[in-house]
């Protein structure tokens, strides 16, 4: 598809959603895997979803952190893929970020930590930002004119 055409398809976009949340997930459970199931007896959805977990003081809580802000900075190379807009990036991050507090508010109640929310709005502006910047890279790319025709 041509970047000038602006095509409105609904499915495409919540194709992009749902493969975004997806990855985002999967590459949180891998890191949390390695950062906190060294740590704890038995792994758990408590971890991806509880607000608890994110906290400072103990060494869970910040192998859980460490697992966020890892998975943000795969969320932006995921983006672009997925996304391949730099203007799109900020819609498609947001989403990711309301969709999960969504998940955390019916698994666990509203997020009450002021540590929970500040990982996870840095988190969100990691994966904007070095999302945005990756996509820019992309699109300002030379497109390659072959001599021969």
């Amino acid at each position: 598809m041509f970047y000038g055409t602006a095509a409105w398809d609904p499915w495409l976009i919540v194709a992009q959603i749902v493969c975004l949340q997806c990855l985002y997930y999967l590459t949180l459970g891998i890191f949390l895997s390695i950062l906190v199931g060294t740590r704890v007896s038995k792994m758990s959805l408590v971890y991806f979803f509880d607000f608890a977990t994110v906290n400072a003081s103990t060494g869970t809580g910040w192998g859980v952190m460490a697992s966020i802000f890892l998975s943000s900075i795969a969320g932006a190379g995921f983006l672009v893929y997925l996304v391949e807009r730099a203007r799109k990036c900020l819609d498609f991050c947001a989403t990711l970020y309301i969709i999960h507090l969504f998940i955390c508010v019916a698994y666990g109640g509203w997020p009450s930590s002021i540590t929970w929310w500040v990982v996870n709005i840095t988190g969100l502006a990691i994966t904007a930002l070095l999302g945005e910047y990756l996509c820019m890279r992309r699109e300002l790319r030379e497109i390659p004119i072959s001599r021969y025709r």
